[in-house]
């Protein structure tokens, strides 16, 4: 190796983590999708819509969608030659500039279908990758999302090598493509490279990970709830709804990248700790599970989960699938979930009573209106807290335990007679043992 590149190397093991805005460019599109057997016209459709809008986040305008019923992807190419000759000659007369094709297409792929077609082609993947890099604020999320992209280019080496370019103020053109050009040397120096800032950001991570580690451990006793949802379920409106945290609400995709905590008391007093987390999303790149392992955490050690569902969107079933799949991957499925469905001021009562009756177990709210807060807040002490509604008679030289109970208990009813006071009332089961010598069967008059 020559000397130049054992410099390129050390400058980017020693320089300070930077990070580069892309270029707000507007750029038109074409999507393309497979339809698979099995798959209906409404699932396909579903599936190219929420596409479009993972476009439009990107800043990317669509020109038009197009599908190939196909059961398996070309090996090559992903879809057939017919279709990819047909697309081609339609983006040339729309003067559209990329094609987004909805999954993520191997290193192989692309090439070939840039190579052998003339179209510049992008695949779910890297736009999802590329919103995340647009809504990264803080230093945990821009690592967590400059892993995932190193890990996704690493294959490819391509497009990477501007945000290089500009880091380390290299002589190198920003446009150009590792894997044209260029001899296998160059590759290997490019990809050491990579692997160089892969190793860097891991531990950085694993930094961040030990600091919520001892974090964790310093409020083991305190009862943790966490929002996890389908993107744009509304996890961020009910966060700042129940602890007026001021959380940013957009009705965008992913506009809450960073996990955000903040304590809430509830009624019977006792303090828990509730997160807002990242947006789930079907297909969800692998490479961005792994790389937010830190802001997966506080899902992974969540007493109880409030799964967030847009009750307005016809395919809210599949998206529970979806999340719960990533709650699969990431081994928080065994946590207790409160199914929460949202946006019901957006639905009629007919239609809410029938769901009603189907997911009894869950809650019904609207965190924008404010419908259905206190019922939902219930279910979450319930939950979380093991609450439970018993009857007591206390003798009158416990009154110090009865004030006890007005803090740490919600009074259901309390009434002062000859043989003692009598209460029901509503408490933890942490706190049940300090009343089970006073249950009582008798009801209060």
């Amino acid at each position: 190796m020559r000397k130049d590149e054992f410099d390129i190397l050390d400058e980017l093991e020693s320089e300070p983590e930077s990070w580069v805005e892309l270029e707000k460019v507007e750029k038109t599109a074409f999507i393309a999708a497979l339809v698979r057997q099995g798959e209906t016209e409404a699932e396909t459709q579903a599936s190219i819509n929420e596409m479009i809008r993972l476009a439009d986040t990107a800043g990317i305008e669509v020109l038009g969608t197009y599908s190939q019923k196909r059961n398996q992807p070309e090996r090559s190419t992903f879809f057939g030659i017919g279709f990819l000759e047909e697309i081609s000659q339609k983006m040339r007369q729309a003067q559209a500039e990329l094609l987004i094709v909805n999954e993520e297409l191997s290193p192989t792929q692309g090439r070939n279908i840039e190579r052998d077609y003339n179209i510049k082609v992008i695949d779910r993947t890297e736009v999802i990758l590329s919103i995340f890099h647009d809504h990264a604020k803080t230093k945990e999320a821009k690592l967590q999302v400059r892993l995932a992209e190193l890990k996704y280019q690493l294959p490819r080496l391509k497009k990477l090598w501007g945000h290089f370019d500009k880091e380390r103020g290299s002589a190198r053109s920003a446009g150009g493509s590792a894997s044209r050009g260029m001899g296998e040397k160059q590759i290997e120096i490019d990809k050491r490279l990579i692997k160089l800032q892969i190793g860097r950001n891991n531990r950085e991570i694993e930094q961040i990970t030990h600091q919520k580690e001892t974090q964790r451990k310093q409020r083991e006793k305190t009862r943790k709830i966490c929002l996890v949802g389908y993107t744009n379920a509304g996890k961020s409106t009910l966060f700042n709804r129940l602890t007026q945290a001021g959380v940013l609400v957009e009705d965008k995709l992913f506009a809450t990248l960073d996990s955000t905590s903040r304590q809430l008391k509830l009624s019977t007093g006792h303090p828990i700790v509730l997160s807002d987390t990242v947006g789930f999303i079907s297909k969800l790149p692998h490479h961005l599970v792994a790389s937010f392992r830190a802001t997966l955490m506080e899902v992974q050690d969540a007493d109880l989960l409030l799964h967030m569902v847009d009750v307005s969107d016809d395919r809210f079933e599949y998206y529970i699938e979806e999340v719960d799949n990533v709650l699969s991957q990431i081994k928080a499925d065994a946590i207790p979930q409160i199914l929460v469905f949202n946006k019901i001021d957006r639905m009629t009562d007919q239609y809410i009573s029938l769901l009603v009756r189907r997911f009894p177990e869950s809650a019904f709210i609207s965190a924008s209106q404010d419908i259905n807060i206190g019922t939902l807040l219930a279910k979450m002490e319930n939950k979380v807290l093991g609450n439970s509604s018993v009857k007591l008679r206390l003798p009158y030289d416990k009154t110090a335990l009865v004030s006890k109970l007005h803090e740490i208990a919600v009074i259901k009813s309390e009434e002062y007679l000859e043989d003692g006071i009598y209460l029901e009332v509503e408490i933890s089961g942490d706190d049940k043992h300090l009343v089970e010598e006073f249950f009582s069967v008798r009801a209060l008059q």
